[in-house]
C-alpha cells in the first residue's frame, strides 16, 4: 500500500467524516463538491478500501471509514503537536543551549549574556563549560556543546572559526606604583624590565606576552607563574609585580586600588572567536545566545575603537600564534 495522501486531503476527509454531507464539507474546506468527491476517491483507492457508503440521500461512513476517522483524527493531534513543539524551538519557547569558554570569557562576558538570554527566554536551558581551547575544540567536534568561545583559531578540516571580538592588552598596575600617574597607554618595552606575573605556557596569554616583546628582541621571563587570573590580579594588588592580560581576563577578579593602562607598540589583541562543527547550523536557542555574545562583548570593550569595529583584524594576535586558551 502506498499512502501519498496530504494532511490537506485527511483534513477534507474529517470534515465529511463529520458533516455527512458533501455540500457542506465543499463549503467548510472552501472546495467544489467534486473535488471533494475527487479527495475520497483517492483515499479509497490508496487503501483499497470503501470509506463511505454513498447514495443520492444520505453518505454514511463504512466500517473501514470509521476506523480511518478515528486513527486520521488521532494522526492530525500528533501533526498539530509536532508543529506546536518545532514553533517552540523556533520561537525559542524551549530548547538547551551548551557552549564551552574560555575561564576568562566563562567568568566575565558569558555570565552577563546568559542572564540577559534567560530573562528573554526562560524556557530554555544552559550550560557552560569553562575550559582551554584545546579541550574546547574536542568539545565541539564531539558534539557535546553547541559552539565554542576561544581565543585560538582551530585550523582542523572538521571546524570552523568566526571571529566576534578582539581583546586588547592591558598592564595591572599595584596600588602606589610609579606608573599609575601615567595617563596614556604604556609601551611594551618600557615595561619590559619590571617584576611581572604571568601564566605558564602554553597559555594564549603568556604566548602573547612573549610575542610582543620578542618583536622588541627580548624575551619575556616573569618572576612569578601561576595558573589562575584571580591570583594574578590579587599578587598584583599585594604589590609583587605587575600583569600584561587581556583586557577580559584582567576584570575576572578586579582589585581595588590596581590600575590598567593600555599596551601598545605592538598592539597585541587577542582575538575572541566562536568555533562551531563545519557543515553543522546552529539552532534558533544557540543562534540566539550568540548574538547576546557578541552584543556583550562589544558593551564590555574597554576602547572606543573596539567598540566600534563589527570585523576586528586579528593579524597582530595570528603574529602571536596562540595554541591554547
Amino acid at each position: 500500500m502506498q499512502i501519498n495522501w496530504s494532511i490537506r486531503e485527511l483534513d477534507v476527509f474529517l470534515a465529511l467524516a463529520s458533516t455527512l454531507s458533501f455540500r457542506r464539507t465543499a463549503a467548510q474546506v472552501n472546495l467544489s463538491q467534486s473535488a471533494v468527491s475527487g479527495v475520497v476517491t483517492r483515499l479509497e483507492a490508496a487503501l483499497d478500501v470503501r470509506l463511505f457508503d454513498r447514495t443520492t440521500r444520505s453518505v454514511q461512513l463504512t466500517a473501514a471509514g470509521q476506523v480511518f476517522a478515528d486513527q486520521a483524527l488521532m494522526l492530525r493531534i500528533q501533526t498539530d503537536e509536532s508543529v506546536r513543539a518545532v514553533r517552540n524551538v523556533a520561537e525559542l519557547q524551549v530548547g538547551k543551549v551548551t557552549l564551552a569558554a574560555l575561564p576568562s570569557l566563562a567568568a566575565t562576558v558569558v555570565p552577563a549574556a546568559c542572564a540577559r538570554y534567560s530573562a528573554l527566554y526562560p524556557g530554555v536551558q544552559f550550560q557552560i563549560v569553562d575550559t582551554l581551547s584545546g579541550p574546547a575544540f574536542d568539545l565541539v567536534r564531539a558534539g557535546q556543546v553547541d559552539f565554542a568561545l576561544t581565543a585560538a583559531n582551530p585550523a582542523y578540516a572538521d571546524l570552523d572559526y568566526t571571529p566576534l571580538a578582539s581583546d586588547g592588552f592591558v598592564l595591572l598596575i599595584p596600588p602606589g606604583h610609579a606608573l599609575t600617574r601615567e595617563r596614556g597607554p604604556l609601551r611594551w618595552i618600557e615595561v619590559a624590565g619590571l617584576t611581572h606575573i604571568s601564566m605558564p605556557l602554553p597559555a594564549s596569554v603568556r604566548q602573547y606576552a612573549d610575542a610582543a616583546l620578542l618583536q622588541h628582541r627580548l624575551r619575556f621571563a616573569p618572576t612569578y607563574q601561576v595558573e589562575h587570573l584571580a591570583t594574578i590580579t590579587a599578587m598584583v594588588a599585594s604589590g609583587l609585580g605587575v600583569a600584561a592580560l587581556p583586557e577580559l581576563a584582567a576584570a575576572v577578579a578586579p582589585q581595588p586600588g590596581v590600575v590598567r593602562r593600555p599596551l601598545v607598540e605592538p598592539d597585541i589583541s587577542r582575538p575572541i572567536g566562536l568555533v562551531t562543527r563545519r557543515y553543522r547550523s546552529l539552532s534558533p536557542a544557540a543562534a540566539a545566545l550568540v548574538e547576546i555574545l557578541r552584543e556583550e562583548m562589544v558593551r564590555l570593550a574597554p576602547w572606543p575603537e573596539l567598540a566600534g569595529e563589527e570585523q576586528p583584524s586579528i593579524a597582530p594576535a595570528r603574529r602571536a600564534h596562540p595554541k591554547q586558551g
